[in-house]
């Protein structure tokens, strides 16, 4: 991990000089922050950047986004600061996920800090709980149909399915960690949690996941809950939203802090 970290700060060092930008705030966002990587698996790099005053300034739209190609098991990718605040607005579910990530990776300046502060005052449980939904019901639909299934696509889910659960019991935004969505959501001692487990162990040992027999079990519980979920997410609260005024000054001061 030393190794892959510092290639990390290299090409996030790398990034700032030849894109002119600062970058506030970065961490990792995919299979690693769920505990559930893969011996193969990526290091999903994500961040959040400002750019100089002078490029806000200008009537024309530019592009709000940097992506590098998928390089020694890299994947990285970024938000400028004013796309993500008003995603934030919107209640996005990754952008909320990123900031409780687990493994930051990079936290230069307080502006991720600030959007934090004020996350219980963007987040929707109705927005948030689609979103979820529809993950949960695409990669149900692709991957888990019939009596040989991709495996490893259990995670992505019952991650989730497991989300939803947690909004609609506790009305805050889910935790990244899996493991802590199936310890609160799931009862002990059930043939779904042993089933849950077992997977889990093959799969953080590093076993190849592939085409097997479906597991009962899971598949049950998820066709029962998506189900359910698509009856009740309606009724779910849409949440209050961050001022606009409070988020232009978060955005000026993030510039001030940042460029003087």
């Amino acid at each position: 991990m030393t190794n892959i970290r510092a290639d990390i700060f290299e090409e996030l060092d790398r990034i700032e000089r030849e894109e002119q930008v600062r970058i506030l705030y970065a961490c990792e966002s995919g299979s690693r922050a769920w505990g559930f990587p893969s011996k193969d698996s990526d290091y999903d790099v994500r961040f959040l950047y400002v750019r100089p005053v002078e490029w806000y300034l200008s009537i024309f739209d530019k592009r709000d986004v940097i992506e590098r190609p998928i390089s020694n098991l890299l994947d990285i990718n970024g938000w400028d600061l004013r796309k993500a605040l008003n995603l934030f607005r919107k209640s996005n579910p990754p952008l909320l996920e990123w900031l409780q990530s687990p493994i930051p990776y990079y936290t230069k300046y307080t502006v991720a800090e600030q959007i934090r502060s004020i996350s219980p005052l963007a987040f929707s449980p109705k927005s948030c709980m689609y979103h979820y939904l529809n993950m949960a019901k695409g990669n149900y639909r692709e991957y888990l149909q019939g009596e040989q299934v991709k495996i490893k696509k259990y995670f992505y889910v019952l991650r989730p399915i497991l989300a939803c659960e947690w909004i609609e019991t506790y009305h805050t935004m889910p935790p990244i960690e899996f493991d802590r969505l199936v310890e609160v959501l799931i009862p002990e001692g059930s043939e779904l949690h042993a089933t849950i487990e077992q997977l889990l162990r093959r799969k953080k040992a590093g076993e190849e996941l592939d085409l097997e027999p479906r597991l009962h079990p899971i598949n049950d519980y998820l066709e029962n809950r998506i189900a359910y979920f698509e009856r009740t997410a309606m009724a779910l609260a849409d949440g209050k939203a961050a001022r606009d005024e409070q988020l232009d000054d978060l955005f000026r001061s993030a510039l001030n802090e940042v460029w003087g």
